[in-house]
């Protein structure tokens, strides 16, 4: 396992051996006039999904024979009706869940177009850190680390 697909503390204690599910993940972000970073967003997932109500960067499970730049379009066209610029491949986390093992590509996005429609009833919220809505799902937290990381924040990532 290469550093960047290291298990999170918070996964299970001993990790199984299931095959990852593939995940494109989208952090979309505002930028200020300076081009510095500012906000991100963050949204709920939907009732009847496992973790509901929790807070996490929104994509979907990867389609056989998709890149994780298409599963990304795809999805947040289909979950936020928004269609995405550029996805910019950031970082890679593999988690351990109860319900299944999955392999977090994260990507930032800086450009969109459309309006945002919560397709599945979810909820939406820009956030800067510390995050402010709660809970906010495991696979969440390593983000906000790297975020704060790069932003050289001190305390809290998430309330």
């Amino acid at each position: 396992m290469s550093e960047r697909e290291q298990a999170h503390p918070l996964s299970p204690v001993g990790a199984t051996d299931r095959v990852p599910v593939e995940v494109a993940v989208g952090v979309l972000v505002r930028r200020d006039e300076h081009g510095r970073e500012t906000e991100f967003l963050l949204t709920s997932r939907p009732e009847g999904k496992v973790y509901a109500g929790y807070w996490e960067f929104p994509g979907g499970k990867l389609e056989a024979g998709e890149t994780v730049e298409q599963a990304l379009r795809r999805e947040l066209h289909e979950e936020l009706g928004i269609t995405i610029g550029a996805a910019h491949p950031w970082k890679v986390e593999l988690m351990e869940y109860p319900h299944a093992k999955v392999r977090l590509n994260f990507c930032k996005v800086y450009e969109w177009a459309g309006e945002f429609e919560m397709r599945e009833q979810q909820t939406m919220s820009w956030e800067r850190l510390p995050v402010q809505v709660q809970p906010v799902l495991p696979g969440t937290i390593p983000v906000l680390q790297w975020f704060a990381a790069e932003r050289f924040h001190v305390g809290l990532t998430h309330v």
